[in-house]
């Protein structure tokens, strides 16, 4: 089986973001727009990277990743290439909580608000998820995912 992944970037220019994804997932990277399935390498992954309005406005889906790769490990190594942080999808479902990955490896739960608009979902007004924010008190989704409200997970990955 293989996965689909999806981030976002701080501000990195699609032709930096390419290179950098083939070492940190250590894969030949084949950019979706040029990708013919009948000439893949075998080990490649095909990626789209695309400026998109608001806030970590640089998008990246990475399609066929293989399930040995881990996503975790994967992203923190590309936020540290990039020097940029990043986001992944936490596991509550909320489209407005993401898991902010920083160049260090350190991983906590932030919230945005969400637009969507003609270009996609616009991401604006960052914050962290912290039990001082009432939205993320009592029993909101965000008890219910492993990344509880302030949690930090130090340096996962100076992969």
């Amino acid at each position: 089986m293989t996965e689909l992944w999806n981030w976002r970037i701080d501000r990195a220019a699609p032709v930096e973001v390419y290179p950098a994804l083939a070492e940190a997932l250590g894969r030949v990277v084949m950019p979706l727009a040029i990708a013919d399935p009948a000439r893949l390498p075998t080990y490649a992954v095909v990626c789209d990277v695309w400026e998109a309005p608001g806030e970590f406005g640089t998008v990246v889906d990475c399609y066929g990743v293989p399930e040995s790769l881990n996503e975790q490990r994967a992203i923190a190594a590309l936020a540290r290439l990039l020097d940029r942080n990043c986001l992944m999808a936490d596991d509550t479902l909320d489209a407005g909580r993401h898991l902010l990955v920083a160049p260090d490896g350190t991983i906590r739960p932030v919230h945005f608000d969400v637009t969507e608009t003609d270009d996609g979902e616009v991401l604006t007004g960052r914050r962290l998820c912290t039990l001082t924010h009432p939205g993320c008190r009592g029993w909101s989704r965000c008890h219910r995912s492993r990344w509880a409200p302030d949690s930090v997970n130090p340096a996962l990955a100076a992969a």
